[in-house]
């Protein structure tokens, strides 16, 4: 871009200043986000401003650029091989240049089989294969013959595509690298100018084999760093292709984007656009630099629907933008070339368009502009209120329709045609912005995004400020507020406490206490495995043996003695399972809570205050040890309970019932202990039944609501009884306090006034910054948009 001026030579430095100190407070939240800003600086200084036209395939984006210069220099048809990326920068006259770089030959075998696919051709294997080559190629012109000319279906536009890849590559052989992109000067060519080299590039064989053009070219519009950047259609058939373009439209470096779209000609807007204009949106160093370019406007001259969706979508979908044109870039470039021929080149059939003017069969072809202009002049109704009276002679062939208006009419008639093809005014909208608008708009946005940065941390500063120097600054002060606030003091660590309880026990009851909920779940694998355990190793033998030990005038048992000793051993074998892992639970849970509270900021302000911790670790002991005995008493009582069978357990059409009757037929076959024994397998099976829905009651639901409520019962009662205690604990931190205070005041004050003189510093640091800032800002005429600074007031 042009110099800045010298008052913004130190424009990066100072808006970077500001922004560290943004970063270095720690304290302003929620702290805004800098990105934008960051981006708006990078445009501000950057040495180019990369404008990007992007589109779909046949939009008319090179066409349009070539308008826009007023010369031929993108090569613009319909077809995959306008996939070239190119670029044009700013050159004095005398040193324009193009520099060229080509593809390699990996590449174009990539693309030669992409077409070659959708084609339903075979694929080149090698490229200097002259007779394989030479049969690919007729095969392609065959498919243009048989779809009645290379731009009357996608197939034929492929195949042509393909024609001119195998073309360009034969021509350009030499230039051509294995895998590496080779890069030449236009003086490698032999070109002695601009327009050569670009007649080189545009020709439709060496554009298929090029990657990259890279154009200096002497345009005012170029000047002040300004690029122009062409980009493949956004709908290209190849995903490289693709990439490239929304690569360029998310780059940083992209400054403003001129979205050609197809609506003119389609009636609505495609999938593809729709998608890159949200993708625009997304690209902060892009903003509200949008141009949106309707193009090949001149098809709705002819179609009333067309127009009509065309102005329905513009009227629904941009309304809010003020940069939306429709232009038809083909009459407008070639108006701008006509112009300058005249009568004796057949106003410019012999020279411009005299490589589309091969005869076939001895008549000579008709050029695109040549058919629209005739079109324009006698179908389009844009004449009809003009002095211009034109007609079309049926008898005459359409050059000489073309030749007899231009001679009868001129460039008058030529003048009205560039004038309703919009190229005009788009020409003049973009030229202004780039030329008068850019910088000031890029100054403007950049200080708009600062400003509110710079508000937020005035503000923040001077809260901060007014809060320090309205602290005392004497120690008695100091020491006086200090214990004004004691009893307040108190009385928030005992409700912080409290509350810090309740949400504690809370997270428990509701099954958010992970650790808990791992203890317990031990607890719960401990119970199912110790009653499989207890129901594996079960001796009927013992059983037995204790049933006649505990009546000595008996030599038999029945059975119910047998299942009743059972009951009495596992229960008893369970509780103390169940008392072990509740005892752990607890015993867990208190450390945890206790490490917890060691690390909260109230308990050391209740250190700072008392000296102590109010007895807290010393009370929070004695649950524990009292919450250990409940559960123990817990433990006991659901286990006792287990020696009762199961309510159902008799129940008639039951399982267990129906067990029961088998094992007592077993067991009944004689009086001796060995039909016990031996029935033992029944036993306990039966046992196994009993005890399965007793623990698993337990362990889901029964025992969990025990443990709750005892924690419960327990915790908070204490929680609201030592809130109470700390608050009634006055005088002792009364005189705690006055032990520490006067170092503690002398502390603080140190700390307020270093803290005040850091905060004037940071302040100073800044106001210097808004003051480089701002005197960049005058230097640019942007007088309403300069940053405030920052006074404190007493």
């Amino acid at each position: 871009m042009t110099q800045l001026p010298q008052e913004c030579s130190q424009l990066s430095e100072k808006v970077n200043q500001i922004l560290e100190l943004l970063r270095q407070e720690n304290t302003l939240y929620p702290k805004p986000n800098t990105s934008a800003v960051e981006a708006d600086l990078r445009k501000v200084v950057a040495p180019k401003f990369y404008i990007v036209f992007a589109g779909a395939f046949s939009a008319g984006k090179s066409m349009l650029i070539n308008a826009l210069l007023e010369r031929e220099l993108l090569y613009s048809a319909e077809g995959h091989a306008t996939g070239t990326e190119c670029s044009i920068e700013y050159a004095e006259a005398e040193e324009e240049r193009v520099i060229i770089t080509f593809l390699s030959q990996a590449e174009i075998v990539e693309q030669a089989a992409f077409l070659c696919s959708s084609l339903g051709l075979n694929s080149p294997s090698d490229l200097d294969d002259v007779d394989s080559m030479n049969a690919l190629y007729k095969s392609c012109s065959e498919i243009i013959q048989q779809e009645g000319g290379e731009g009357r279906s996608e197939r034929a536009k492929q195949a042509r595509a393909l024609s001119l890849l195998i073309e360009g590559y034969q021509k350009n052989h030499d230039h051509i690298g294995q895998t590496e992109n080779r890069t030449y000067p236009m003086r490698e060519f032999n070109f002695d100018n601009l327009t050569e080299a670009a007649d080189y590039a545009r020709r439709g064989s060496n554009s298929a084999v090029l990657k990259r053009l890279e154009y200096y070219c002497h345009h005012p519009l170029l000047a002040d760093g300004n690029v122009i950047i062409d980009t493949p259609g956004i709908d290209a058939p190849v995903e490289r292709d693709r990439a490239l373009t929304y690569d360029k439209i998310k780059d940083p470096d992209t400054s403003a984007v001129v979205c050609v779209l197809k609506p003119a000609a389609a009636g609505e807007m495609t999938t593809e656009e729709t998608e890159l204009l949200e993708l625009i949106k997304s690209n902060p160093g892009v903003r509200d630099r949008v141009f949106y370019v309707f193009n090949r406007i001149d098809e709705t001259w002819y179609n009333a629907q067309l127009r009509q969706r065309l102005e329905e979508l513009v009227s629904e979908q941009f309304w809010d933008s003020d940069r939306v044109y429709q232009t038809s870039a083909l009459l407008g470039f070639y108006g701008s070339q006509v112009r300058k021929t005249s009568e004796r080149d057949r106003f410019g059939l012999d020279s411009i368009f005299a490589d589309s003017m091969k005869t076939l069969g001895g008549e000579e072809n008709t050029p695109q502009f040549v058919s629209e202009f005739n079109n324009y002049c006698g179908n389009s109704g844009k004449l009809a209120n003009t002095i211009f009276r034109v007609y079309l002679d049926s008898h005459e062939t359409p050059n000489q329709n073309y030749v007899r208006i231009l001679n009868q009419w001129g460039n008058p008639l030529i003048n009205q045609l560039i004038q309703d093809s919009g190229i005009e005014e788009f020409r003049t909208a973009i030229t202004r912005y780039l030329t008068e608008e850019k910088r000031p708009q890029l100054f403007i946005t950049l200080a708009d995004d600062l400003e509110e940065i710079c508000i937020q941390l005035s503000q923040h500063w001077t809260a901060n400020y007014r809060e320090l120097i309205n602290q005392p600054q004497e120690i008695e002060s100091m020491k006086n507020q200090e214990l004004q606030q004691l009893n307040q003091q108190l009385k928030a660590v005992g409700e912080q406490f409290r509350q810090h309880l309740s949400e504690e026990v809370n997270q428990v009851i509701i099954n958010e206490d992970n650790a808990f909920e791992a203890d317990f779940n031990k607890l719960q694998a401990r119970m199912v495995s110790r009653l499989d355990e207890l129901l594996q190793t079960f001796s009927v033998r013992d059983a037995y043996s204790r049933a006649t030990y505990n009546h000595p005038q008996n030599s038999t048992a029945p059975l119910i003695a047998v299942l009743v000793e059972a009951l009495y051993y596992l229960a008893n074998e369970l509780e103390k399972v169940l008392e072990e892992s509740a005892q752990l639970i607890i015993e867990n849970y208190c450390q945890r809570l206790l490490d917890k509270l060691r690390h909260q900021e109230y308990y050391r302000q209740l250190y700072r205050l008392l000296g102590d911790d109010s007895g807290i670790e010393n009370e929070l002991e004695t649950i524990k040890n009292n919450l250990k005995v409940a559960m123990k008493n817990a433990a006991h009582t659901e286990c006792d309970r287990y020696v009762r069978e199961s309510p159902r357990f008799y129940d008639e059409g039951t399982f267990s019932i129906y067990q029961f009757r088998q094992t007592l037929q077993q067991t009944s076959q004689s009086y001796d202990a060995e039909s016990m024994v031996e029935a033992e397998p029944s036993i306990r099976q039966l046992l196994k039944l009993d005890f399965e829905p007793k623990v698993d009651k337990t362990i889901r639901s029964h025992f969990r609501q025990t443990i709750n409520n005892t924690l419960k019962k327990n915790l908070l009662p204490m929680a609201d009884q030592q809130a109470e205690h700390i608050l009634q604990q006055y005088e002792k931190a009364r005189t705690n306090l006055e032990k520490t205070l006067e170092q503690e005041a002398e502390a603080r004050i140190a700390k307020n006034q270093r803290l005040q003189a850091e905060t004037l510093e940071k302040v100073e640091k800044y106001n210097e910054a808004v003051r480089a800032i701002n005197s960049c800002l005058q230097a640019m005429q942007l007088y309403d948009h300069q940053l405030s600074d920052i006074v404190f007031t007493s």
